[in-house]
């Protein structure tokens, strides 16, 4: 399951569209911002009764209200339920200084969100492929302290 931090509800119906054009036959879900994603990781608040699975993959924007994903990425990786997750950061930034900033706070990857469909379908298809094809990931009840 993909967890995917975003406030821009277009860019949510976008990526939406695009992981279905690339042909990704798993779940997606979606949270407006960093302080969500980690009531939804930590079930807290709204949350807090519900059997969220943990995510496989997380989709991390930078710029939200509330957390932003700096700050998101940072208490992701401090908290032991959560640490191990693979973040990566999805952003319409290029900044080198964003890029160097979220690798210190842990990201696994940053990765510009293109601005074309076309693009942004090959994104996510690459994307899903590395994370669920290539790339070995602990089972989620491997992810201790």
């Amino acid at each position: 399951m993909i967890l995917m931090a975003e406030d821009d509800a277009d860019d949510c119906l976008l990526m939406q569209d695009a992981i279905t054009e690339a042909g990704y036959s798993g779940q997606i879900r979606f949270v407006n911002d960093g302080q969500e994603l980690m009531d939804h990781l930590l079930h807290r608040g709204k949350h807090a009764n519900t059997d969220a699975p943990r995510p496989d993959l997380i989709l991390l924007d930078l710029n939200m209200p509330r957390k932003d994903g700096r700050e998101a990425l940072a208490e992701i990786r401090r908290h032991p339920e959560t640490r191990r997750l693979p973040v990566v950061v999805f952003t319409t930034s290029k900044a080198d200084t964003d890029i160097a900033r979220v690798y210190e706070l842990g990201a696994n990857s940053f990765v510009t969100k293109p601005v074309a469909f076309d693009a942004l379908v090959n994104t996510v298809k690459s994307l899903t492929n590395y994370w669920f094809g290539i790339v070995e990931l602990p089972y989620p009840t491997a992810i201790t302290a």
